[in-house]
Order: C-alpha cells, then sequence, then structure tokens
C-alpha cells in the first residue's frame, strides 16, 4: 500500500520560512508529477507548485518567487520551500503524487497526503 507522509508545518510570523516535507512509501515502482496544494478554511483546495519526474516546476502566481518546489527521486520525498510568508498563505497543505505501484498489483494512481497546518500570524 502506497501513502504519503507529510511534515514541516507550523506556527510562523509573516515574512518567515518553512519547509514542508512529503515522503511516499510503500511498494513503489515509479513516481511520476508530485505537487502541493492548499485549502484554506471556507475555500476550494487550490494547487500551489508542481514537479514533473524531470524537474520541471509550476507555480501558482500568488506563490512565485516566495515558494521553491524540489524532488529527491532517491528519497521518493517532494519538498516546499516557502519564504516571505504571508498571513493569506494559512492553509492545510497537502502533498500529491502520482505513482505506480507494485503490490497487491501493478496499478497506477494519484495519492494524497493527510495535509499539514501552516499558520502565518504575528
Amino acid at each position: 500500500q502506497v501513502q504519503l507522509g507529510e511534515s514541516g508545518g507550523g506556527l510562523v510570523q509573516p515574512g518567515g520560512s518553512l519547509r514542508l516535507s512529503c515522503a511516499a512509501s510503500g511498494s513503489i515502482f515509479r513516481i511520476y508529477g508530485m505537487g502541493w496544494y492548499r485549502q484554506a478554511p471556507g475555500k476550494q483546495r487550490e494547487l500551489v507548485a508542481t514537479i514533473t519526474s524531470r524537474g520541471s516546476t509550476t507555480y501558482a502566481d500568488s506563490v512565485k518567487g516566495r515558494f521553491t518546489i524540489s524532488r529527491d527521486n532517491t528519497k521518493n520525498t517532494v519538498y516546499l520551500q516557502m519564504n516571505s510568508l504571508k498571513p493569506e498563505d494559512t492553509a492545510v497543505y497537502y502533498c500529491n503524487a502520482d505513482i505506480v505501484q507494485l503490490t497487491p498489483e501493478v496499478d497506477f494512481g494519484s495519492y494524497w497526503g493527510q495535509g499539514t497546518q501552516v499558520t502565518v500570524s504575528s
């Protein structure tokens, strides 16, 4: 069974930084695209950033120049470095990955982490 586990959320003051991590575990054959999404109270989940297996990235306009997505394919892990944080960045952040698993059968699926809370407040 494939699982995604996130870490790194917390409370930070405006202008501060946080680094989120998300590690995929289980019977993994290959990981394709990985990404981060967020959902603020009363709002829909929105895309924050994505990264392909070759390292191509995309960002939401609201985080360009402040957030950086990266991945370590040897560790099946994706990161989100968040700098110059603003109160409007407050949300639950979720990682997502497109994974081919090996057991119990070869299958392709899109998996989500459980989410990690990021709160930006003074």
